[in-house]
């Protein structure tokens, strides 16, 4: 026969059953209350970045081909095929990166895009024009047209971020040291500017011509790549040779993580 106290006992472990199924309830509404706010507030940020700068992520869409180049002055004009890549959802104004270098579209149809080019942007970059500096010296060497190009279109909110955040700002000119083939793979050595040498870091993110890739190692200014069968077949590095010029684009990150040092060591 139970006592008064089991019985105590049992009503005491059924109200905290019911406590902690209340609390479990609560708990779980507050958790997608969260969640709702963070992917609002993820939402909001992704549609900041991506509306107040261009982004693209280094992920190549089509090897092109420019097919007209049109001088304008010191300036240049260029026609742009876009091969496998579609654009009928690109505007007029809207930006597509050529060899890592963010263009704006001037004019469309369906599958070709110009763009101007200012002679500020044809002195810091390669692989543009038809005629133009070979390593830094003043003779020049002619890319016969058509001119096979990367491309890639910008980022939006609804793509997939599957290499890094690249800006379309070419931060240098790079050289081909090495490329060679080692298996099924090419290990690409390139001579950064010096000055852009502390940028570049073992595992980190850097985009050659327009390619978003993984830096294996890095001994003063020449670091290294390994590329894999796909981003040979689908870009134009696999007609890089030694002495080449690339156009480099650093990481991002590790400008912001030099001016915050920069900041930090500013006398208050």
């Amino acid at each position: 026969m139970p006592t008064n106290h089991s019985n105590a006992d049992n009503w005491w472990k059924k109200c905290a059953h019911f406590a902690l199924n209340v609390a479990k309830v609560f708990l779980k509404k507050v958790i997608n209350n969260i969640n709702q706010i963070l992917a609002g507030l993820s939402d909001k940020i992704s549609t900041f970045i991506i509306q107040k700068q261009i982004m693209f992520t280094g992920i190549i869409q089509t090897i092109g081909r420019i097919t007209h180049v049109t001088p304008l002055g010191e300036d240049l004009k260029l026609a742009i095929h876009t091969h496998t890549m579609p654009i009928h959802d690109v505007k007029v104004g809207d930006s597509i990166a050529v060899n890592g270098v963010c263009l704006t579209a001037i004019t469309l149809n369906q599958e070709t895009f110009e763009a101007h080019v200012s002679k500020e942007t044809l002195s810091v970059t390669v692989g543009l024009s038809s005629t133009e500096k070979l390593n830094g010296f003043s003779r020049t060497h002619q890319l016969h047209l058509p001119i096979p190009v990367n491309l890639e279109k910008a980022l939006t909110l609804q793509d997939r971020l599957g290499g890094h955040l690249v800006s379309g700002h070419v931060d240098g000119i790079g050289e081909v040291v090495n490329f060679i083939e080692l298996g099924d793979c090419w290990k690409l050595d390139i001579r950064a500017p010096h000055a852009l040498a502390k940028y570049i870091a073992i595992k980190g993110s850097i985009c050659i011509n327009g390619v978003s890739l993984t830096v294996n190692s890095i001994v003063n200014d020449v670091f290294s790549m390994n590329l894999i069968p796909h981003t040979i077949a689908h870009t134009t590095l696999q007609y890089l040779t030694p002495a080449t010029e690339v156009n480099i684009e650093v990481d991002q990150i590790a400008r912001y993580v030099e001016r915050m040092t920069e900041w930090a060591a500013e006398p208050v």
